[in-house]
């Protein structure tokens, strides 16, 4: 899949400091996420804005993840038009659980990618 200039990273190059945007809808998130993500699903995402640039790091990069990449990607170019530093995670959670990362159910047990 490629996205012509979009910044992509694969989610080995991931540290616990970056700051993960999941843009996957409620249901999803709820089965199992990254911890210490922020939630938006792409379908608030505009309106619900206002939380990512409260949340995120000042002139930190933005890691966007969703199921496999391509939501993720349509956001991270959304964020890049309104200059912030966005990064799609290649492979989205299918690769964060595949690359054996842990995966929440918000509930302190472990949580399953749908």
């Amino acid at each position: 899949m490629h996205f012509g200039s979009l910044p992509t990273v694969g989610v080995d190059a991931l540290t616990p400091e970056d700051f993960l945007l999941d843009v996957r809808e409620d249901d999803e998130w709820e089965a199992g996420h990254a911890e210490g993500a922020l939630h938006i699903p792409m379908s608030e995402f505009t309106a619900r804005y206002g939380e990512l640039t409260e949340a995120a790091p000042e002139g930190g990069k933005v890691y966007v993840l969703c199921r496999v990449g391509g939501r993720s990607a349509q956001v991270a170019q959304y964020l890049i038009q309104q200059v912030i530093d966005a990064v799609n995670v290649d492979g989205g959670m299918q690769a964060w659980e595949a690359t054996g990362r842990p995966v929440s159910d918000g509930k302190g047990g472990s949580g399953t990618v749908i």
